[in-house]
């Protein structure tokens, strides 16, 4: 890590309330590198060696049985993945590659157990973002078993649009495939589900989307205040 960009790290929530002294022992044991895009980083069944904290790019964790594979989660900037698995020196249930170039900070998992354990700030940072990924996981639960494929598709779009600032138009974060599978869906289904949109208030033209009528689109999605944290 060069030391211009400690200021940066050291400003992460994960660390920013921690004993400066263990925030320095954890940085000087750390890797901060940039990873191509399609790179896989782990691989489900190995071992935790390390901690990853996404701080620029977009991740895909994701699981296999046999030739098939589906996308569990997109993962972006600034979170950690997979903490859970670090913190208990388990195995990855999960497998997990870089969509676009990203920037990840890798810290030493026995170094992260030691460092809970000694500083509280941490501790607490730690559950918090265990925390947050268990109540991401109770979302998507919660939308595939509610939502019906198009519902899904166009809650998606929805909240996506609010992640940005409530824009009308903006690009999907992932290709189709990558989409498709993390609603619960096949590449064909959301092929039709994107065309059906039309008649909802959504245009979507390759990786672009365009929000026609926004009442429209809320009306099909149903997001929920507190389920989707509105």
């Amino acid at each position: 890590m060069r030391t211009e960009e400690i200021p940066e790290i050291a400003a992460l929530p994960l660390f920013a309330a921690m004993n400066e002294r263990m925030r320095e022992e954890i940085f000087h044991a750390s890797f901060l590198q940039v990873f191509p895009p399609a790179l896989t980083l782990i691989e489900t069944g190995g071992r935790a060696d390390f901690l990853h904290v996404l701080l620029d790019g977009l991740v895909e964790l994701f699981t296999t049985n046999g030739s098939r594979e589906v996308t569990m989660q997109l993962v972006r900037p600034v979170s950690s993945f997979i903490l859970a698995a670090a913190y208990t020196d388990q195995r990855y249930l999960m497998s997990a590659r870089t969509l676009s170039a990203s920037r990840i900070l890798m810290i030493p998992s026995p170094l992260l157990r030691t460092t809970i354990a000694k500083d509280g700030a941490l501790a607490a940072a730690a559950m918090t973002e265990i925390a947050l990924r268990y109540r991401n996981l109770v979302r998507s639960l919660t939308d595939i078993k509610l939502r019906q494929t198009l519902e899904r598709l166009a809650n998606f779009l929805f909240l996506e649009s609010r992640r940005q600032g409530d824009i009308v138009q903006f690009q999907l974060p992932a290709e189709k495939r990558v989409i498709a599978s993390l609603l619960g869906m096949t590449p064909e289904n959301l092929s039709r589900a994107c065309g059906t949109l039309a008649e909802h208030g959504v245009l979507i033209s390759g990786p672009t989307v365009q929000i026609i009528d926004r009442t429209k689109l809320i009306a099909l999605a149903r997001p929920d205040p507190v389920v989707d944290d509105l």
